[in-house]
């Protein structure tokens, strides 16, 4: 008699599944692998990132990330796992191996419980998660209209986009000045690293005020926090938290986590994409949204392997990190007559620098056009953005992201030096 694999997970949740997940919550995994594994040498590093196109020069990490081989591979292996016995991977090893990465991200980021932690594709499934919640709140009567989530002026664009598409259908009001008018702010939104300007937020702080001034709830959206900044939830204190992983942290895309604290009513929290999981707890939807490839959320375990061979781990990452990009960020400054788009404590990996006035940047038409003429002409891929300028300002800004791997980018930004002289 046949047996349909898509109504599997009733059963499973019900059984295996929900037993797999409370047996093993107890194998804490080593952060730090020990023995310790031996240190990276250069040319690891470069066999790590041959898969790179060596004509570019890479400086936009911040973007997609940088993956290496051995993870891409671990990663393929995990595919091929599941092509070859998809039944025993699915029932067998799919919800234990999510499990593990799982705790590694909640002893990563100091949360108090695994169960704390779910895996989404990305930061801005994370934000639909938190919205849609929000949005319930309306819908259900539960807010009054016209009650209001606020957030940055340089909150990311999709995330904006999310406040719209959630908050203000459902008749809330989003909010870039705080309070007005009365309105009880439900929630906070607040970026831990902004994307354009490229800026630390000190959230810890953000959050305390957020308290005091009795606002609801706080979401922290840090698409680029793990492996970028220093996170402890506890010390955050924020009722939400999402990051990529796979910005700065090696992942394959795409990968990221959304913390929600346990004194949250988690029971209202659910995936945009409702399968036969909907019902068993937020990280276990998450686990299972139907038939797709769930590799890049399996490999966690391995990245931590690849991160823990650099000297430091991700720490030691960080550090050097913010220290090449700054020095990366003053080279160009000095030799464009510009200055950095932010205090250097204020960078994490990324750094803003202005363009030269000569270039003319007038526009966000001018600078895609700029963009496309490094890329095509110079072999250099780097973002760079339009602000409009205040007195004394121009307008044009170039960002830079910097990663470990790139052994070759304080070289290669030698070709940005000359940028004044394009006509």
């Amino acid at each position: 008699m046949a047996s349909s694999l898509h109504d599997a997970p009733s059963a499973a949740v019900n059984g295996t599944f929900a037993a797999d997940a409370k047996s093993q919550v107890h194998k804490k995994p080593r952060l730090y692998a020990d023995p310790s594994p031996p240190l990276f040498t250069p040319s690891d590093i470069l066999s790590e990132f041959s898969h790179h196109d060596p004509a570019i020069a890479r400086i936009n990490n911040g973007s997609f990330g940088s993956c290496p081989s051995s993870v891409i591979s671990a990663q393929n292996d995990f595919r091929l796992q599941w092509l070859r016995q998809p039944d025993d991977f699915y029932f067998n090893q799919l919800q234990p191996k999510i499990l593990q990465s799982r705790t590694i991200i909640k002893d990563l980021i100091n949360a108090d419980h695994v169960d704390e932690v779910s895996i989404v594709d990305n930061a801005t499934t994370a934000a639909a998660i938190v919205l849609q919640q929000i949005a319930w709140g309306f819908a259900e009567g539960k807010f009054n209209h016209g009650d209001a989530a606020v957030m940055l002026h340089y909150a990311y664009g999709a995330v904006k986009k999310s406040v719209e598409a959630y908050v203000t259908r459902a008749g809330g009001q989003a909010l870039q000045r705080g309070k007005q008018n009365g309105r009880r702010v439900r929630l906070a939104v607040i970026d831990h690293v902004t994307s354009m300007p490229t800026v630390v937020i000190p959230v810890k702080e953000l959050v305390t005020i957020c308290r005091e001034e009795g606002v609801d709830q706080v979401f922290v959206d840090a698409a680029h926090g793990i492996g970028c900044v220093d996170i402890d939830m506890k010390q955050i204190g924020a009722d939400f938290y999402t990051s990529n992983l796979h910005k700065w942290y090696f992942c394959p895309p795409s990968v990221a986590f959304l913390y929600c604290k346990r004194s949250v009513n988690n029971s209202d929290l659910h995936h945009p994409v409702v399968s036969h999981e909907y019902g068993n707890g937020l990280a276990i939807e998450s686990a299972w949204i139907g038939t797709r490839d769930y590799s890049a959320q399996l490999v966690v375990p391995k990245v931590l392997e690849f991160i823990n061979r650099f000297e430091g781990g991700i720490n030691g990452i960080k550090k050097r990190n913010h220290e090449r990009v700054v020095e990366m960020g003053q080279m160009l400054v000095e030799a464009w007559g510009t200055h950095l788009g932010c205090p250097p404590e204020m960078c994490s990996s990324m750094v803003m620098v202005g363009l030269p006035a000569c270039l003319g940047i007038s526009s966000d038409r001018d600078a895609l056009n700029l963009r496309t003429c490094l890329r095509e002409k110079f072999g250099v891929e780097v973002p760079i953005y339009y602000r409009s300028p205040k007195d004394g300002e121009e307008g044009g800004v170039t960002g830079l992201g910097m990663q470990s791997i790139n052994l070759l980018t304080m070289h290669s930004l030698v070709l940005l030096f000359p940028i004044h002289k394009l006509k």
